[in-house]
């Protein structure tokens, strides 16, 4: 067990002492995807036709709000000041959806990826309550971490196929 950063040698939770790290730059990028079950769900986000009003700013709003507050959801989880948080939501014909791609920078002792995660998740979520009078049975997928830059492991990018 003592394997995983969070787990003393003896099974024991901690939150792990980042303090004697060196400040860097880090940057990561998550993605989400959001399956429309109907395609008058993309004519309706289209027309702008949604109930509750414009769904692409509401949620891109909130998945800015959630990247401010992933260490509130995640237990363990160090606040780090971020610096730069974007949120590109594109419709996606072929899903019928759309994807989200959340991107998050800071200069912090820890990483952001949970941060770009946390951002792509709730964009999706939004985007579904956003809907949810049109298609109530919309899916959430592929939310996955796409890169990372800066820290420990440097670079890594996620492989083409998907890796």
């Amino acid at each position: 067990m003592s394997e995983l950063s969070h787990l003393t040698p003896d099974g024991t939770v901690r939150m792990v002492d980042v303090g004697s790290k060196a400040l860097s730059s880090r940057s990561a990028t998550a993605e989400a995807k959001v399956r429309f079950q109907q395609r008058p769900t993309m004519d309706a986000l289209r027309r702008g036709a949604g109930t509750k009003g414009d769904v692409l700013t509401v949620a891109r709003l909130a998945g800015i709000m959630a990247a401010k507050r992933t260490s509130d959801l995640i237990p363990l989880c160090h606040p780090i000041p971020l610096d730069h948080v974007s949120i590109d939501i594109d419709l996606d014909d072929s899903l019928p959806g759309v994807r989200i791609v959340a991107t998050t920078r800071c200069r912090a002792a820890t990483g952001v990826e949970m941060e770009a995660l946390t951002a792509a998740a709730v964009t999706a979520l939004t985007v579904i309550d956003m809907l949810k009078s049109v298609d109530r049975w919309m899916t959430i997928e592929s939310v996955r971490l796409l890169d990372k830059q800066g820290g420990r492991h440097g670079s890594l990018t996620r492989p083409v196929n998907g890796g």
